[in-house]
Parts: C-alpha cells; sequence; structure tokens
C-alpha cells in the first residue's frame, strides 16, 4: 500500500541554514498491517508521518500509496493527532462529521458511518456531549472516530496516546487493536515508547537519531491476538531489549 524510497526531508532556518530532518528514508508497508515507529526525540518521526499525510512536502524521494505520489491531503488517508484538535462548539457527533462536511454536504451515509465508528470506539450514546464534558481518552476516542469516518485505507497516529496516563494508555492500546480488527485498516503509528511499539505492531521501525535514519525493521513474532499478560513475558521482553540498546546511550525513550 504504502511505498517509501530515498525519502529526504531539509528545514531551512531563519539564519539561513539547513536543518536535515531525514536521510534516506526506505520502507514499505503492505495492505493490512500495522506499523509502528520508534526512535528519541526530534529524529524525524512526526515530520516522517506528516510527509505520509500529505500536510509536509518532501525535499527529495517519492512516497506513495496504492502506486499514486502522495502530493497533498488525500482521502484514502486519515490522520489521528498527538492531542484530539476537537472544535469545544460542536458535540461529539458533529465533529466526527467535519471531514465529511468540508468535502460537500453531508449525507445520510455520512451520518450512519459517523454512528458506526462511534459505536466501534466504544461511545454510542455519547453523540450530543461536547468535548469538555469527556475524559482526555474519550476525547482521543472521538478524534479516531472522525479520522475513520470517511472510510481511508490507511490511518496514521503521531503519538495518540501520549498525554494519557499509564492506565487508560493501556487500555487504549486493547482499543485501538480491537478498532483496527473490526476495521480492517492498515495503520501506522508513531511512538515514544518502545513497549508500546511491540505491543501493538506486526514490524517496529527503529529510528536513528537526526537525521533520521531507519536503523532496523524489526518482525513482531508474537501471536496476533495481544494480551497485556503479555508484556511479563520473556519473548516479549528480548524484543523490547533488542530495541532499546539502539538507545541505552542516550536514555531518550520510555521505559
Amino acid at each position: 500500500m504504502i511505498h517509501v524510497s530515498g525519502l529526504n526531508k531539509m528545514y531551512a532556518t531563519r539564519e539561513g541554514n539547513e536543518i536535515h530532518a531525514l536521510s534516506d528514508v526506505n520502507f514499505s508497508v503492505a495492505d493490512g498491517e500495522f506499523i509502528t515507529v520508534v526512535g528519541p526525540s526530534g529524529c524525524g518521526k512526526s515530520t516522517l508521518l506528516k510527509i505520509l499525510a500529505g500536510i509536509l512536502r518532501r525535499t527529495s524521494g517519492s512516497v506513495e500509496i496504492d502506486g499514486r505520489p502522495i502530493d497533498g491531503p488525500n482521502r484514502q488517508i486519515g490522520v489521528v493527532f498527538q492531542a484530539p484538535v476537537l472544535l469545544p462548539w460542536r458535540t461529539v457527533f458533529e465533529n466526527i462529521l467535519l471531514p465529511s462536511q468540508l468535502h460537500g454536504a453531508i449525507t445520510d451515509a455520512n451520518r450512519a458511518d459517523a454512528r458506526k465508528y462511534l459505536a466501534m470506539v466504544g461511545l454510542a450514546g455519547f453523540e450530543d456531549k461536547y468535548p469538555n464534558e469527556l475524559s482526555g481518552g474519550m476525547q482521543q476516542r472521538v478524534g479516531i472516530a472522525r479520522a475513520l469516518a470517511h472510510d481511508p485505507a490507511l490511518l496514521l497516529m503521531d503519538e495518540p496516546f501520549g498525554a494519557l496516563d499509564a492506565m487508560t494508555r493501556e487500555n487504549m492500546n486493547l482499543d485501538l487493536l480491537r478498532i483496527r480488527a473490526a476495521s480492517k485498516k492498515t495503520v501506522l503509528l508513531v511512538t515514544h515508547s518502545i513497549p508500546e511499539a511491540v505491543f501493538l505492531a506486526d514490524r517496529v521501525i527503529v529510528m536513528s537519531p537526526r537525521p533520521g535514519r531507519i536503523t532496523e525493521i524489526l518482525n513482531v513474532d508474537l501471536p496476533a491476538e495481544r494480551r497485556l499478560e503479555m508484556i511479563n513475558s520473556a519473548p516479549f521482553g528480548e524484543v523490547v531489549s533488542h530495541i532499546r540498546k539502539y538507545f541505552s546511550s542516550q536514555g531518550a525513550l520510555d521505559a
């Protein structure tokens, strides 16, 4: 589904200097895969995601979805940001319908899809609530439903659970796996947490410090049905330790 080849991104500073954010990034994502991207702060993880989303232009290289270049926002791609970014004056249902509204008149099919994904994220019955009436985890569920509401083929997630407490974050990881199984979406998720990256993924992309390069793409050989008890298992610990060795001297990632 996704093919990235020779991707580079340079930023120009006010002083006229250049910051090399991404360097020669190459990888592919198959239809239906769950890929996580992990690396230290400032390595270009969010920059990579924004380029895949068509929000940010690349300096060089190619980025394609289903063989077509990604050069701008694409209806095949849904994005979940670090913060839910919900409009406080709109209800939950109205927030989920916002992308459909921006693309034209809202149809009965749009409303049906919004209700379907609202139920899928566990918020049926909250249609008329406002964002300030929801917890942080519930708000992020609304953000996920909004990203899914126009039925994209690919879901991009930029550290969506980073602001949540540990218990809520674990529950959201389980919910995300359930939602992914129900929706059959391809997912690419950026995270600072090595355990989270391993728990969620079919494969983990490990990135180096800036300029961000791919250090390794690691297959996660764990049962397809993930349970929280796996976190304490020897196979899980081995994968986490293998990834952590890249950052042990930096202390840059979550335990």
